[in-house]
């Protein structure tokens, strides 16, 4: 297999356990954050009973931005699109041409963009309804998938992607500003690698094994916070240990259900069904699809870890109350005959009666009832010692 030497196709192998990798994707999802992201709450704002294909954005959306990539020709073409007729006039010029379109709260701008391309309107209504699952949908002549960008800094916030290849134009949909493609677009600019002369179904491999790329950095994460919780709790058991298992669990499940569905995705582009897909392009993605096992894989291993690793602090909690319980008990056992003890020479005869206890005139009485008390203590305490209860 030909690799280019970026991080999409060759600098991501064998990642987990191994030299750690810098990641583009995580610093570049951190700075589009800024602190003020929210956990993904599914929402749907066409109504029960709306057409098909009815276009309903999110008030707070970001506003529309269009970026072009244009290559192929003599020249790169990079340039931020304000007028949908330079558009037009750039597809119908480029070889080959990356339209980038980030924020989705421009209703209007998204339907031209929509009319321009002809993207059908069942399409475009998984676009604006970000809690879309990973998949792959052939529309006459244009292919249309999703995926899910997972956050470098926060496993349970992830962004949809929506991609549309087309004959000479790979439209892509973001919902905010910020991506792992930096790497793509500074080898299109510099010509390198075969992403830069290749047809759009390579660039659309390119971007899609990115996005899966970006997961390791945040798997590995958890990987290294969950094997030092177990450590931690070996050594010492303390209450807010079950809470982090708790949380790491729940960090889990998030990649888990994001990853999940790209297997079904990825394996639907590596089939001869789609004509988009050149079959040269599909050795890469075979690639990816191993890439995506990977991950579930070391998800699923890694949630079974933290079941052992909760059942492991219960056991650990419960062994420990029985060690303090049987402490308890043995040095209950040990008072109680001297208790006993105690309790016959503290009654206090009247001397007047021949059965009454002779120690209680007796010179040594009190060091023979201290002395009696010390002697049985101490056979206990070797009984219990012989019997390995203490």
């Amino acid at each position: 297999m030909e690799y280019d030497g970026d991080f999409a196709e060759a600098g991501s192998r064998n990642r987990l356990r191994g030299t750690p990798v810098q990641y583009p994707c995580g610093k570049a999802m951190a700075k589009k954050r800024n602190g003020k992201a929210k956990k993904n709450i599914w929402k749907r704002r066409s109504k029960p009973g709306d057409a098909p294909g009815t276009l309903v954005v999110d008030p707070n959306a970001s506003p529309t931005l269009i970026r072009v990539i244009g290559f192929g020709g003599s020249d790169i073409i990079e340039k931020e699109i304000k007028d949908l007729q330079e558009l037009r006039s750039l597809i119908a010029t480029t070889p080959r041409l990356w339209v980038d379109i980030v924020g989705l709260g421009s209703d209007a701008t998204l339907r031209e963009i929509a009319s321009l391309l002809q993207l059908h309107p069942l399409a475009m209504e998984d676009v604006v309804n970000v809690y879309q699952r990973a998949k792959v949908e052939d529309f006459d002549h244009t292919l249309f998938v999703i995926a899910r960008m997972i956050d470098g800094n926060d496993a349970g916030l992830t962004e949809q992607l929506s991609f549309f290849l087309k004959s000479n134009v790979l439209v892509t949909f973001q919902e905010r500003h910020g991506d792992c493609w930096d790497p793509l677009r500074q080898r299109i600019r510099q010509r390198r690698g075969k992403v830069a002369e290749a047809d759009l179904d390579y660039l659309l491999y390119s971007m899609i094994d990115a996005v899966i790329d970006s997961y390791f950095p945040v798997i590995e994460h958890i990987v290294e916070q969950v094997d030092a919780l177990e450590a931690d709790i070996i050594e010492e058991v303390r209450n807010e240990q079950m809470h982090r298992i708790h949380e790491l669990r729940g960090q889990l499940l998030a990649v888990r259900r994001a990853i999940r569905p790209h297997r079904e995705m990825v394996n639907e582009l590596v089939r001869d069904t789609i004509p988009s897909i050149r079959p040269e392009t599909r050795v890469h993605l075979r690639d990816c699809y191993d890439h995506v096992i990977q991950v579930i894989d070391t998800v699923d291993t890694y949630r079974e870890l933290t079941s052992d690793l909760r059942d492991f602090y219960l056991s650990s909690v419960s062994n420990s109350m029985n060690e303090v319980m049987k402490l308890l008990t043995i040095i209950s056992t040990i008072f109680i005959p001297l208790s006993f003890i105690a309790g016959v020479y503290g009654m206090n005869f009247s001397d007047e009666s021949p059965w009454n206890m002779p120690e209680l005139k007796w010179e040594y009485g009190y060091i023979f009832s201290l002395a009696l008390m010390g002697l049985v203590a101490s056979v206990l305490l070797v009984y219990f010692r012989r019997r390995r209860w203490i």
